[in-house]
């Protein structure tokens, strides 16, 4: 009887445990996504840059891992190629997340308050309301910023946009 007792215990604690340590290493991961903004984009008018979102986990949703309630905690844009362009070049920008074709689309993040001299990196202004699930489990998700330029800007701009997403394990 004390040993299956016993037994019983150290299976429970297994399984409680394997959930714990699911949820500390699923829990929060970050997708990154580089887009280009062209010195031949216009001033003042909505221009749009894609690029594909990559995951430490390209396989997160295929590894049998059970995830719900995914949703974004946090967005960053910070310059890439050249690393001092000022992010107040923007006046604002949106991100969204999709599926690879574009269907499902979620504003995630936004800003269109940007200051002039912001600097070569920015933290925006989340949207948390939606469960992102769907879009976690597919193979590659599609990051689409539309932007407003404020200034000319004289070279090709890349810009690393990276997208806290949090996750909790399933029941």
């Amino acid at each position: 009887m004390k040993k299956s007792l016993l037994i019983a215990t150290l299976f429970i604690c297994v399984i409680c445990g394997c959930a714990t340590v699911q949820s500390i290493v699923k829990s929060t991961f970050p997708y990154t996504a580089a887009v280009v903004i062209p010195a031949s984009a216009p001033v003042g008018t909505a221009q749009t840059a894609t690029s594909t979102g990559n995951s430490f986990d390209q396989n997160f949703g295929n590894t049998g891992t059970r995830v719900n309630d995914v949703r974004i905690v946090s967005a960053k844009i910070s310059a890439g190629n050249p690393s001092e362009f000022n992010i107040g070049n923007l006046a604002s920008a949106k991100i969204y997340m999709s599926k690879m074709n574009g269907d499902e689309e979620v504003m995630v993040a936004s800003r269109s308050d940007i200051g002039p001299n912001v600097g070569n990196s920015l933290v925006l202004d989340i949207d948390n309301t939606k469960f992102l699930d769907a879009l976690i489990r597919e193979k590659s998700v599609r990051i689409r910023m539309v932007y407003h330029l404020r200034n000319k800007i004289d070279i090709d701009a890349r810009l690393k946009v990276v997208l806290g997403i949090s996750a909790s394990p399933a029941n």
